[in-house]
This record gives structure tokens, sequence and C-alpha cells, in this order.
């Protein structure tokens, strides 16, 4: 479904005394993630796990390398219009319009989809259940939780209803309630065949969700397999472990 091919980043930073340095934000990172897999992206802050996000959502144009997309039939996607349908993405600096309810606001980006009155509602309706917005679908967006506010803006990313969803930290900050709803609402997405990038911090929940996980540092990929995998080539007992057994280089094996 989504395929990154020898995907780099550079950018230029100022030093002292006028100097600049070219550096790699992400360096040469390839990988696939297939329909019905959920893929983590985890790394300590800085790593490159949002420029590789953007890079993947059609957001930032890549120094180096492709990104793929293809979609149910195996065909490939080029065209922006074609790839924005394709693709659901939710970034911690995600903005909302505060003076529109939950429901104004999804109908307003069932509009730009093209959606009929009749598609968009029956869509809006769809979405609502499946994040359990009934208590505040009608309510401004500026009056809402922090919570709630993060599942109007999943709820935004899937009104099309896109094959893949790249989320960037979608449950940093929020309570067990409404964590819980978006880890179920990405659960079951998997289930309908989406295809599924989540970055986040939280090693328990990566470790619950993902099929498979992307650890990458300093821009480069420094381990990728299934959660079991990982442990199991560091000797650890958890992903928390694992992941500070790869920072410092104490895996034995590299996948």
């Amino acid at each position: 479904m989504i395929e990154a091919r020898d995907l780099t980043k550079q950018f230029v930073r100022s030093l002292k005394k006028g100097k600049k340095e070219e550096f790699f934000a992400v360096d040469h990172v390839s990988f696939q993630a297939v329909q019905g897999e959920i893929l983590g992206i985890l790394g300590p802050n800085g790593a490159g796990k949002t420029t590789l996000l953007r890079m993947l959502g059609s957001l930032m144009e890549p120094t180096e390398g492709q990104v793929v997309i293809r979609n149910r039939e195996e065909e490939p996607v080029t065209s922006k219009p074609e790839l924005k349908k394709h693709i659901g993405y939710l970034s911690e600096n995600t903005k909302l319009y505060g003076r529109f309810t939950v429901r104004e606001l999804l109908s307003l980006f069932g509009e730009l989809y093209g959606f009929t009155k009749e598609e968009m509602q029956e869509q809006v309706e769809k979405t609502n259940a499946l994040l359990h917005m009934e208590e505040f679908i009608d309510n401004r967006i500026e009056k809402l939780s922090t919570g709630q506010k993060q599942r109007t803006s999943i709820a935004r990313c899937l009104i099309h209803n896109p094959d893949i969803y790249i989320f960037d930290e979608p449950t940093l900050g929020l309570d067990i309630i409404s964590s819980k709803a978006i880890i179920d609402f990405m659960k079951q997405e998997k289930t309908q065949g989406k295809t599924v990038l989540y970055s986040t911090h939280y090693m328990e929940e990566a470790e619950f969700l993902c099929d498979r996980i992307l650890m990458i540092d300093k821009g480069k990929v420094i381990a990728s397999g299934t959660p079991s995998e990982l442990k199991a080539a560091t000797g650890t007992g958890n992903l928390r472990d694992t992941f500070f057994a790869y920072m410092e280089g104490g895996a034995e094996d590299e996948l």
C-alpha cells in the first residue's frame, strides 16, 4: 500500500559565526507497509519521525528517494488529488476551526472531497459512531476537551474513508479513555484492510498495537521487525527495554 524507497531529506542549519552545516533529517530510509497492517515508528525526539511522515503523506518533497503508494488493485497512485483521497494524515500540530461544531467541520471536509449531501450525512454518522462522539458532535470545537479535540482531528482524517492513515503522536497527552477510543479505532480500521503508520513515544501502546516496528535514530533505521523479533534479538522482555538496547547498540542481531 505504501513504500519508502531510499527516502532522504537534507536540511541546512546555521551554526555560530555565520557558518552553516548540512545534515540529514531522514537518511536513506526504505520500508513497506501493507494492507491491514499497523506499522509503529519509534525514535527519540529529533530522530526524524515527523519529517519521514510528512514525506510519506506528500506534505514534503524528499531530497532523494521516492514514496510509492498503490491502491487496492495494486495500481500506483501518482496524481496529487488521488493521493489526498488515499491518505488520512494527522499531525500533532493539526489546527481546527474553533467556532465550528464537530458536525459542521466534518460536513465542510465532506464537501471538499466532493460528497453529495446524502453521502456526507451518511459518512458523518459513520464517523460519529466509530469514534464515539455522540456526546459532543454538536458542540463548538473551542469548548471541547483535549481528548475530544483529538478525536475530532482523527474524524477529519477519516471522513473521506482513506486506505492509509499516517498518525503522528495521536494519543500524546490524552487521558486513558480518549486514548482507548483512538487505539480501538486503529484496531478496527486494520480489520477493514486499512494501513496505519503510527508514530508514538508510548512503548507499551506500540507493543500492544503494532504488527511491526520501525526504530529510527538520527534519521536512520536502526531496527525493524515484529515486537517479538526485536525483543528476541536484544534479549529483552518488553519493548521499552528493547528500544534502549538498540539505542545503546546492544542488539545481538540486525533485523
